[in-house]
C-alpha cells in the first residue's frame, strides 16, 4: 500500500494535513486526527440523509483475539463470542441510532457469530450475510480479494438512499481504511459522485 501525503491550505490561512491511502483499485482518504470528526459530528452527517455514506462497525466486545483451532463457521460455541457487555453495547449503538432518527438502507454482516449478533443486537432491521466481510485474521491471501470487492461495493453506494452498516473485523477495517478500530465502534465514509471514498468520522 503506498501512501501519499499532501499538504493543503485551508480557510484562515490553516493547514490541515490530509492522507491519501493508494489501493489496488482505488483509494481511500483518511482524515488526519487534528481533522476527525467528533461522534457527534459523525452522528450529525449520518443525520442529513444525503446519499453516499456507509458505516463500517467493528464487532462489539468479545473478549480474545482470533478463533479457537476447532474453529467453524456454522458452529458458534467454536467462535469467540460477545460477552454480555458486548451485546449491551451493541443493543446501545442500535438505539443511538434510532435517537437520532438516522435513515438505515440495509444492515450487512461477517459470517461470523459475534458479527451476526452485533449486527442483529442493533434491532434497525433485517441482517444479510456478506462473506466479503469475513475475517481473513488467519488466512491474510484473502484480504486482497476482499478488500476489492468491499471497496468497489461501497463505491457503487455513491447514490444511495439511507445509510449502509457493514459489521465486520478489525483487520477488514484497517485493510480498507488504515485505521485500526475499538471493538464497536463505527468508521463512517463518504463516496462521492467520482468514486473517491473518505473517512469522514469515528464513533
Amino acid at each position: 500500500m503506498n501512501r501519499v501525503r499532501a499538504i493543503a491550505l485551508a480557510g484562515g490561512g490553516l493547514m490541515a494535513l490530509t492522507t491519501q491511502l493508494a489501493m489496488n483499485t482505488g483509494s481511500i482518504a483518511q482524515l488526519s486526527n487534528a481533522q476527525s470528526s467528533t461522534s457527534e459530528a459523525a452522528w450529525k452527517l449520518l443525520q442529513q440523509a444525503k446519499p453516499g455514506y456507509v458505516v463500517l462497525m467493528r464487532h462489539a466486545e468479545a473478549p480474545g483475539t482470533g478463533d479457537p483451532a476447532n474453529f467453524q463457521l456454522k458452529d458458534c460455541s467454536t467462535q469467540r463470542n460477545l460477552s454480555a457487555s458486548g451485546r449491551a453495547q451493541a443493543a446501545k449503538i442500535g438505539q443511538a441510532f434510532r435517537d437520532r432518527a438516522i435513515p438505515i438502507a440495509k444492515i450487512f454482516s461477517s459470517q461470523w457469530c459475534r458479527c451476526l449478533d452485533t449486527a442483529r443486537l442493533l434491532n434497525l432491521g433485517a441482517v444479510e450475510p456478506f462473506p466479503a466481510l469475513n475475517s481473513f485474521f488467519q488466512n491474510s491471501n484473502r484480504e486482497p480479494r476482499q478488500t476489492a470487492t468491499i471497496r468497489q461495493w461501497i463505491k457503487n453506494k455513491s447514490s444511495q438512499k439511507g445509510v449502509s452498516i457493514l459489521v465486520t473485523h478489525q483487520v477488514n477495517i484497517t485493510a480498507l481504511t488504515n485505521i485500526f478500530p475499538r471493538q464497536g465502534e463505527l468508521i463512517v465514509l463518504n463516496t462521492t459522485a467520482d468514486g473517491t471514498i473518505k473517512v469522514v468520522g469515528r464513533i
